[in-house]
């Protein structure tokens, strides 16, 4: 296997390769996270060296992909941490009352994968009495064209390692909103009629809109402060006055970021925008 990180030269060359050739921003994730991503490409290819690995690369373009694949953060399912939905189900009643059809309320889900947060959201919103879907918009962005394409397809299939029964069971009588045939689910289109998925790079572009709601789960798990920093800057650009912004469980607000959010439900890592007298 490879020589640690730290200590083998050709790592870097072979990082770079992926940022300038592949158009993959090395550069904003852990270089742990970016080992082990790697690491795990080469095992399969029974490659042990990176010079190598970084020679594989440049001849192979099946392996480029297969590569950027295995890098972009895809981990998600279908209303994780039961307990923050039900805190966000409290956060989508107070929205709730202030939308209209002439000025709906919109909710982005930034870094949304394969779209099972961005339906969760439409989920919830169908499941309570006290909200109104209609005065609802999602809008579900990732970097990732393929996963985007599955997001869209809005089809998932359950195996091992991919309970989506059970991830689902915290809606409760989830056969209104999912369809299931055999092993393969497909969310209905009166949800997936309230979502729309764009391409959007959280580190080097601008939000694509204003919200209400911003969430954004388990990314900064993965990137390095100067990414987490930048990242967090344009989810608080993108927040109205009074917006909510909801972060994974694990995660922390930078300290040059936390002028602009107060906490709501801080174990749960749900929080409101100051107004910009506080900031």
């Amino acid at each position: 296997m490879p020589s640690p990180r730290e200590d083998d030269p050709s790592f870097e060359p072979l990082l770079e390769y992926v940022e300038n050739s592949l158009h993959f921003q090395t550069s904003s994730y852990n270089d742990a996270y970016l080992d082990r991503r790697i690491s795990a490409r080469m095992r399969r290819r029974r490659v042990d060296e990176y010079d190598e690995y970084h020679e594989l690369l440049q001849e192979d373009e099946d392996e480029q992909q297969e590569l950027l694949d295995a890098l972009s953060v895809n981990v998600t399912s279908f209303f994780r941490n039961p307990e923050v939905w039900e805190a966000l189900r409290d956060v989508l009643r107070e929205l709730s009352k202030k939308g209209s059809r002439r000025d709906p309320i919109k909710i982005w889900s930034a870094a949304c994968s394969d779209g099972r947060e961005a339906y969760s959201l439409g989920m919830l919103a169908h499941d309570d009495s006290q909200i109104d879907e209609r005065r609802i918009e999602i809008t579900g962005t990732d970097i990732k064209r393929e996963i985007l394409r599955a997001a869209r397809a809005a089809e998932y299939r359950a195996s091992e390692t991919n309970d989506v029964a059970e991830q689902l069971d915290p809606i409760g009588n989830w056969e209104r909103y999912v369809e299931r045939d055999d092993d393969v689910f497909r969310v209905a289109d009166a949800v997936t009629d309230m979502v729309e998925f764009k391409r959007h790079d959280l580190i080097r572009q601008d939000p694509p809109g204003t919200f209400d709601l911003v969430v954004c789960r388990n990314l900064f798990i993965y990137i390095n402060a100067e990414s987490k920093r930048a990242v967090f800057e344009t989810l608080g650009s993108a927040l109205k006055e009074d917006g909510y912004l909801t972060i994974g469980m694990t995660e922390t607000i930078p300290p040059s970021c936390r002028g602009q959010f107060e906490p709501v439900e801080k174990r749960l890592r749900i929080y409101r925008a100051r107004d910009d007298q506080e900031r």
